[in-house]
């Protein structure tokens, strides 16, 4: 996943924890660095790191507010 490209912008990434759990965040991408991506995740309102290899998919530019999880 070419993550990099997305320094400096913010995007909504599905992820998986090491666990396996998938989660759907908002993330302001900071820095891409030795397999990390170093992030603020602005649902939780803090920072955080992520393993660029767990990241499955990414889409630029949330919409403005929570995100909405989709139920199928």
């Amino acid at each position: 996943m070419a993550i990099f490209k997305y320094v400096g912008r913010t995007i909504e990434m599905i992820y998986q924890d090491r666990s396996g759990h998938l989660t759907q965040r908002r993330i302001r991408v900071l820095a891409v660095e030795g397999g990390k991506v170093r992030a603020y995740d602005l649902d939780k309102r803090a920072p955080r790191v992520f393993d660029a290899d767990r990241v499955l998919a990414v889409q630029p530019g949330p919409t403005p507010g929570p995100v909405k999880h989709r139920v199928s």
